[in-house]
């Protein structure tokens, strides 16, 4: 009898590890509705692909390229790292960040290694005779940007052989989807607001809080179409537009290889209208936020610190950075 039991028992044996090996590698493959529910975003980012638009799976999420001037001061290190904190929340961006400097600082330098996102560190100085009081800044820097991301975007030359003998030519690229943004780094910006500015197709404006002596100003819409400005300053500027209160489809940015932001005969507080009159017109402006009704970004400025107890030289036995 123990005979009879041991054989049969020795010849199930091995169809029993069998499916027990075939469940296991099942269960690893495919893991149970916790396990994927525990997936993070970044896990999840990797076994989805890349952002998609909504409503059409097969199109990536348009890139928006953030444009940041910076310059040194004691609290500059405190707003960019706040201004990060905001963009790192935003799939498919990237952050051109221009120092007003004539070489990269080792702050900025550090700051972006560990800021964690798809960033591009530039550097140009604004000329001595341009840092008067009154006269229009970060001129210079926002045009770096500029020229950066159409330098990114330069239509491919076709090889030589591609026009010889009857050879097929390659089929023209696509246009590349894309945003330009011009975000100053002491502002404070919601996540929504970049939602909102990349579905732009020219042009895109909305209300900027905090600005102009006011608690917002705005864009007037009437009947989906701007027909005038709500603001406290300068209300006959053409575009009476903050610098953080629109933003321009890339393929605008690459048809005006020229425009730019301009120094000479240019005002504070009229760059945005001299730009502005260089791509578009007020009647094809898009107005977003809710029809320019919903503030998604404010004018904030950090109050000036007060260093009057900080000595002379050095005194602390360590070096923070701050």
């Amino acid at each position: 009898m123990k005979s009879l039991f041991f054989s049969r028992f020795f010849i199930l044996l091995p169809w029993a590890l069998i499916v027990i090996i075939m469940i296991d590698m099942d269960t690893r493959r495919w893991p149970g509705p916790r396990s994927r529910r525990a997936l993070g975003s970044a896990a999840r980012q990797s076994l989805l692909g890349a952002p998609r638009v909504p409503g059409n799976q097969s199109r990536p999420l348009p890139t928006i390229y953030v444009l940041t001037p910076t310059y040194a001061r004691p609290v500059q290190l405190a707003e960019l790292t706040r201004l990060g904190n905001t963009l790192r929340l935003v799939p498919s961006l990237h952050w051109v960040l221009v120092e007003d400097a004539p070489r990269r600082t080792q702050l900025v330098s550090r700051f972006l290694a560990g800021v964690g996102l798809p960033c591009t560190h530039l550097h140009v100085p604004t000329p001595r005779r341009f840092k008067r009081a009154g006269l229009p800044r970060a001129t210079e820097q926002r045009n770096a940007g500029l020229a950066w991301v159409r330098q990114q975007h330069q239509p491919r030359r076709q090889p030589r052989w591609a026009s010889a003998g009857g050879s097929r030519l390659p089929p023209p690229e696509q246009p590349v989807a894309g945003v330009v943004y011009f975000a100053d780094d002491d502002n404070t910006y919601s996540v929504e607001l970049f939602q909102e500015m990349r579905t732009t197709r020219k042009v895109s404006v909305w209300p900027v809080g905090l600005v102009g002596g006011r608690r917002y100003e705005r864009p007037v819409v009437e009947n989906g179409k701007v027909v005038g400005w709500y603001t406290g300053w300068r209300a006959d500027r053409p575009f009476a537009v903050d610098m953080a209160g629109f933003a321009v489809n890339l393929q605008v940015i690459l048809s005006n290889p020229k425009a730019a932001f301009k120094r000479r005969g240019s005002q504070p507080g009229m760059q945005e209208s001299d730009f502005l009159k260089q791509i578009t017109t007020v009647g094809e402006l898009e107005p977003k936020a809710n029809n320019c009704t919903k503030i998604l970004v404010w004018h904030t400025r950090t109050e000036k610190v007060n260093l009057g107890n900080e000595p002379k030289y050095h005194q602390d036995s360590v070096k923070i950075e701050v």
